[in-house]
C-alpha cells in the first residue's frame, strides 16, 4: 500500500487502520535518522522510506531529517505532515539512508550509511566509493546483503523491478514487431513510467490481452513464448504482468512443441530454474547444494535447449562470476540465425520473423554477467538497444538485424510510489537495528540483528570478515588488466611472420586503437615495412628467430593476449605448444595438420583456443560451403555432391611466363602441394594418389568460367571434411587446386628432372664452387659439365618424355642458361629461391583469386538443385594483392572475434561453427570480398 498525499487527519486514520508493528526496542537517547536526497539519476524518484514509515518512526521518538528534493515521487509536504524535519544539512544524523550510491564527495565521515553500494562484486566503478568509506570510518550497510539464514534477500525492490521490466519489454516488443512489419496489440502498451501505478499498467496490458484472445495477432508471427529465469521476487513481479494476458504455462520440455504448434490467441510462459539447465560437468545429477557452493562444477545448456524456443527471455537471476552464463556472445550468433518455419502463412505483406528470439529483458542489469553481450545498461531515456550478433554491436534502432534488449538498472523507479512503499515495508523490521548503529564503536559491539550484521560491508576503516574477499577480487582484476608496457584496456597481439599476407591482417587489427600489434620476423626490413604501412601508432616491429631466440619468443607470447602465426605450417605446432603452456589463444590460416590436431586435448585442458584454417583455402572456402550446407539442412534437404576448386593465380594480363604463375605468397607451399598425396570421393568411389608427384597425373580440365583456361587437381585429403561438413549422404566430395592450363604439365617436368628433390645435393652447398643452371642440369642428367648445350637439351628432351611444352617452358625459365645459381642446399630450395625472384609480381601487375563451389542438393519432394558459388577477387596494383586480402582479412576478422569474446570454443578448432562462419562472411563483405551464388533446379 502507498499513500501519495497525507493530511494529519488522514494520516491518523491510516495508522489506526494499518497494523504495522516495529521490532521492540528501547531508545535511551534521542535517535536521529537522515534520508538523503537521491542524485544518481534524474529518474531516481524513490526513497528508502515512505511518509507512512516516517510517521511511525517519529511516534517512536526518532528524529527523521529529510533532505529536500522535488524529484521524489512522494512530495515533501507528505514527509512534513508525517513529522519529518526538512533541512539541507544532515550532518547531525549518525545514520544516513538512501537508495542508490552516494557521490564520494558527499560521504560524511564517521557515519553509518545504508544504500545499494554495488561493491560486492568488486565493481570497478564503485571501488572509489568503497575506498572512501574505509578512509572516512564509515559503516556501510548494503541492502543487497540483508539476507536471512537461508541466504534469501529480505529487503529489495525486486518485485517492482520485475513489474516495470515486464511492462517495458512488452512496450518494446510492440515496437520491434512493428519495425519487422507487424502491428500487434502490444503497440497499446507504453513504458512503465507512463502509468501512475502498476494497476493502471495492468489495465493497458489486460486490454491488449483481449485483442490477443480475439485472434488479432498476425499468424505469420507464430506462437509467442516467454521464458522467465528464476522464481524470486523479480520473476514473480514480471509474471504478475504476464498473467494479465491470456496465458498458459508450460513445462520447459514442452517449449519446442508449443513454439511451433501453439496458438496465437494466447501467450505461453515457462519458468526456468537452475535444475532445468545447469548440467554437472562430471555427468552426475543436479545437486542444489553443490550448485550453490560450487557453481564452477556446472555448465548451462540454456542457450542450446531453451533459448532457441523463446520469443522473449525475462532474466532476473543473480549471477556470480564463477557461475555459468545463460547466454554468451557466441550463443547469440547461433540463436539469431534465420528461423525456418514453413508451416507459418507468410507473404511479402506478412513476413516471417528473422529468428525466433525477439527480445530480452535483462532485469538483473549486470553488464557482462549472465547475458554476456549485455555490456552496458540501457536507461529510462533510451530503454532499448538492438544487439546485432554478427557484428557484435548495439544500435538504438528498432529495425534491422538483431535482438531487442532492455536492461535498465533502476527499473523500480519507474513505479516510484509503490516501490518506495513496498521497500519501506520490507525494511521496517530492521530499521531500528540500523538506527542503533554507531560507526565510531567497534563492529564487534554492534548488537544489531544477524540480518543487518551480515549486510555490513565495511566498519572501523576495514572490510568486515564476510567481505574481505572484495579486496582479493580487486587484486585479481587489477592483475588481469594491468600491463607494464601498455595502457589500460589495451589488448596485445603478436603476429609471427611478415610475409605477403601480413599487411592487410595488421591493418584490420590496428583499426581498433586499443589493439597493440607486434610484428615479429627473423628479418628486420619486412616487419618494419608492415608496421610502417599500417600507419598507426599501435603497431611496432621486432626481430626474432622463433627457433633460435626461444627466450625472447616466450616473453613475447606471455605478454600477448593473442598470437597469430603466419610462419611456415611446419612451425605452427611449436608455437601452439608455447601458447598452450602460457594459456594464450592462437590463430593461423593454415591447415589443421595431424601435429596440430594432436594438441587438441592439451588446448582444452589449458582453456585455450587454437583457431586454424581462417585464410582463403582453407578458410573462406569453409565459410561459403558451411553457409550453404546449413541453409540446405535447415530446410530439410541433403547434399549429394560437393566439388570445390580454389586458386591464387596471376590476372590473365599478368600470366606472361611459361609457368603461368607468379608468387604472391610462400612459394614452398605452392610447389610442395604438387608433391602431396590426395584422397577424394567421386560418384561413390574413393580415389587415392600417393605423394611424390603422381598428383600431377590426376589433373582435370575446369570449364566453369568460360573466359579462363583452367585446370585443377585434388588437394590433400578431402574425406576428412565429410564429418566436419556434416555430409553423411554425399557421393562426391572433392576439394581441389585451380591453375591455368599447362601448370601441372610443367610441374611434372620439374619432377622428372629431379628439381623438386628436397634432399641436399653436393653441387648446391652454399660454400661450394659456382655453378650455372646448365652445368647443374648436365650433372642431373649424368653428363659432364662441358657438354654441348644442344646435347644437354636433347638429353633433357628425352628425360621429360619428349614433351615440347615442358621443354619450351624449362628453356624460357632459364634452366639451360649460364646464369650462376644461388645455391640453397637442395634442388627444391634452390629452384624455389630462383623462381621466387624470377616470377615475382612487377609494379602495376595484379593477381587473381578464384573460388568455385559446385553443390548438388536433393530435396524432400525428390526435386534436385545445383548451386554454384563463385568468388573472384582481383588484386590492387597500388594496394594489397588478392591473395593478401583473402588470407589477411579473414585471419584478422577471426583474430578480432577471439579478442572480443565472439569465439570462445576451446581446443584446436576450425571456422565451421555457425557463430563463426556467418559472422566472418558478413564482415568479409564489408571488405569487398563477396561471393555470387547461382542456382539451377532440375
Amino acid at each position: 500500500m502507498y499513500v501519495p498525499y497525507l493530511t494529519a487527519r488522514s494520516t491518523a486514520v491510516a495508522f489506526r487502520s494499518i497494523s504495522y508493528r516495529f521490532k521492540s526496542t528501547s531508545l535511551d537517547a534521542k535517535k536521529i535518522l537522515a534520508i538523503r536526497r537521491e542524485d544518481a539519476s534524474i529518474w531516481e524518484r524513490r526513497a528508502p522510506l515512505a511518509p507512512l514509515h516516517v510517521r511511525q518512526l517519529v511516534r517512536k521518538g526518532v528524529k527523521v531529517i529529510v533532505q529536500p528534493s522535488n524529484r521524489r515521487a512522494y512530495p515533501l509536504q507528505s514527509y512534513v505532515q508525517s513529522g519529518a524535519v526538512v533541512q539541507e544539512d544532515i550532518s547531525e544524523a549518525p545514520v544516513i539512508i538512501g537508495v542508490k550510491q552516494v557521490p564520494v564527495d558527499l560521504l560524511l565521515p564517521n557515519k553509518t550509511y545504508a544504500f545499494f553500494s554495488h561493491t560486492i562484486k568488486a565493481q570497478e566503478a564503485n571501488m572509489p566509493l568503497l575506498d572512501a568509506c574505509l578512509d572516512r570510518n564509515i559503516r556501510l550497510i548494503d541492502y543487497e546483503k540483508m539476507v536471512d539464514s537461508m541466504n534469501q534477500r529480505v529487503v529489495a525492490f525486486g518485485r517492482y523491478a520485475g513489474i516495470a521490466g515486464m511492462i517495458n519489454i512488452m512496450h518494446g516488443l510492440g515496437l520491434r514487431l512493428l519495425a519487422l512489419g507487424h502491428h500487434t496489440p502490444f503497440m497499446h502498451i507504453g513504458p512503465a513510467h507512463n502509468y501512475r501505478d502498476s494497476g493502471s499498467a495492468k489495465q493497458a496490458v489486460r486490454a491488449s490481452g483481449y485483442e490477443i484472445a480475439l485472434a488479432m495477432m498476425p499468424r505469420s508471427i507464430g506462437p509467442l513464448t516467454f521464458v522467465f529465469t528464476g522464481s524470486g521476487n523479480v520473476s514473480q513481479g514480471a509474471q504478475e504482468i504476464f498473467q494479465e494476458l491470456p496465458f498458459e504455462y508450460v513445462d520447459v520440455k514442452d517449449l519446442p512443441h508449443v513454439s511451433q504448434l501453439g496458438q496465437t490467441t494466447k501467450v505461453y510462459g515457462a519458468v526456468v530454474s537452475r535444475a532445468d539447465h545447469w548440467v554437472n560437468k562430471n555427468g552426475s545429477s543436479f545437486d542444489p547444494e553443490e550448485a550453490e557452493q560450487h557453481p564452477e562444477r556446472y555448465y548451462s545448456n540454456f542457450a542450446s535447449n531453451i533459448a532457441p524456443h523463446a520469443s522473449v527471455i525475462v532474466n532476473g537471476i543473480y549471477w556470480a562470476p564463477d557461475s555459468p552464463r545463460l547466454l554468451t556472445i557466441p550463443d547469440a550468433k547461433r540463436l539469431l540465425q534465420p528461423h525456418y518455419a514453413p508451416w507459418l502463412p507468410t507473404s511479402i505483406g506478412s513476413p516471417a520473423l528473422p529468428h525466433r528470439l525477439l527480445a530480452i529483458c535483462d532485469i538483473s542489469a549486470d553488464p557482462g554477467g549472465s547475458v554476456e553481450f549485455m555490456t552496458d545498461c540501457t536507461t529510462i531515456d533510451n530503454p532499448f538497444c538492438l544487439y546485432d550478433a554478427d557484428y557484435n554491436k548495439k544500435t538504438s534502432d528498432f529495425a534491422g538485424p538483431g535482438v531487442l534488449v532492455c536492461s535498465i538498472d533502476n527499473m523500480p523507479t519507474q513505479l516510484p510510489l509503490e516501490a518506495t512503499q513496498s521497500f519501506g515495508d520490507l525494511l521496517r523490521p530492521y530499521i531500528f537495528d540500523i538506527i542503533n548503529s554507531d560507526a565510531n564503536e567497534s563492529f564487534e559491539k554492534f548488537k544489531g540483528s544477524d540480518v543487518v550484521q551480515r549486510a555490513v560491508i565495511a566498519s572501523n576503516g576495514k572490510l568486515t570478515s564476510n567481505f574481505e574477499y572484495i579486496m582479493e577480487m580487486r587484486t585479481q582484476k587489477d592483475k588481469s588488466k594491468s600491463s607494464k608496457s601498455r595502457a589500460d584496456n589495451e589488448k596485445s597481439v603478436l603476429v609471427l611472420g611478415a610475409g605477403f599476407v601480413a599487411a592487410p591482417l595488421v591493418e584490420i587489427l590496428t583499426r581498433d586503437e586499443k589493439v597493440h600489434v607486434i610484428i615479429a620476423s627473423d628479418l628486420q626490413a619486412p616487419s618494419e615495412n608492415v608496421a610502417k604501412n599500417a600507419k598507426k601508432s599501435n603497431a611496432e616491429s621486432i626481430v626474432v628467430d622463433v627457433l633460435k631466440n626461444q627466450d625472447l619468443l616466450e616473453t613475447l607470447i606471455q605478454e600477448s593476449d593473442l598470437v597469430i602465426s603466419l610462419l611456415p605450417y611446419s612451425l605452427h605446432p611449436i608455437i601452439a605448444q608455447k601458447c598452450i603452456q602460457f594459456k594464450k589463444n592462437m590463430v593461423t590460416a593454415s591447415y589443421k595438420s595431424p601435429e596440430m590436431r594432436a594438441l587438441h586435448d592439451e588446448a582444452l585442458d589449458a582453456g585455450v583456443t587454437i583457431l586454424n584454417e581462417v585464410g582463403l583455402d582453407p578458410g573462406i572456402d569453409h565459410l561459403f560451403a558451411m553457409e550453404c550446407f546449413e541453409q540446405v539442412h535447415s530446410n530439410g534437404g541433403k547434399i549429394t555432391s560437393f566439388k570445390s576448386f580454389c586458386g591464387g593465380i596471376p590476372a590473365p594480363e599478368s600470366a606472361d611466363n611459361s609457368l603461368l604463375y607468379k608468387f604472391s605468397w610462400n612459394p614452398r607451399g605452392v610447389i610442395l602441394n604438387t608433391l602431396s598425396s590426395a584422397r577424394w570421393l567421386e560418384k561413390g568411389k574413393v580415389h587415392e594418389v600417393p605423394e611424390g608427384g603422381a598428383l600431377m597425373d590426376a589433373v582435370r580440365d575446369i570449364d566453369f568460367l568460360k573466359g579462363f583456361n583452367f585446370e585443377g587437381y585434388p588437394n590433400r585429403d578431402s574425406l576428412i571434411y565429410q564429418d566436419v561438413y556434416g555430409l553423411n549422404s554425399v557421393r562426391t566430395l572433392l576439394r581441389g587446386t585451380l591453375r591455368y592450363k599447362g601448370f601441372c604439365n610443367l610441374m611434372k617436368g620439374f619432377h622428372m628432372m629431379q628439381l623438386l628433390n628436397t634432399n641436399p645435393h653436393p653441387l648446391l652447398h652454399p660454400n661450394g664452387p659456382d655453378i650455372t643452371w646448365r652445368q647443374f642440369i648436365a650433372n642431373v642428367l649424368a653428363q659432364p659439365e662441358d657438354i654441348l648445350p644442344t646435347t644437354v637439351k636433347n638429353i633433357m628432351f628425352e628425360k621429360i618424355g619428349q614433351d615440347e611444352q615442358r621443354m619450351q617452358a624449362l628453356e624460357e625459365l632459364g634452366l639451360l642458361g649460364d646464369e650462376m645459381i644461388a645455391k640453397k642446399h637442395s634442388p627444391f630450395e634452390t629452384l624455389m629461391y630462383y623462381l621466387t625472384n624470377k616470377l615475382m609480381y612487377q609494379p602495376g601487375e595484379r593477381d587473381l583469386v578464384v573460388l568455385r563451389h559446385e553443390i548438388n542438393v536433393e530435396w524432400p519432394d525428390q526435386s534436385k538443385e545445383k548451386r554454384n558459388i563463385n568468388l573472384v577477387v582481383y588484386g590492387d596494383p597500388d594496394g594489397y594483392s588478392a591473395m593478401a586480402k583473402t588470407v589477411g582479412y579473414p585471419t584478422g576478422i577471426a583474430a578480432n572475434m577471439i579478442l572480443n569474446g565472439e569465439i570462445q570454443e576451446k581446443g584446436v578448432i576450425g571456422p565451421t561453427s555457425v557463430n563463426v562462419y556467418n559472422t566472418m562472411i558478413k564482415r568479409l563483405r564489408m571488405e569487398g570480398i563477396r561471393a555470387v551464388e547461382k542456382s539451377t533446379k532440375y
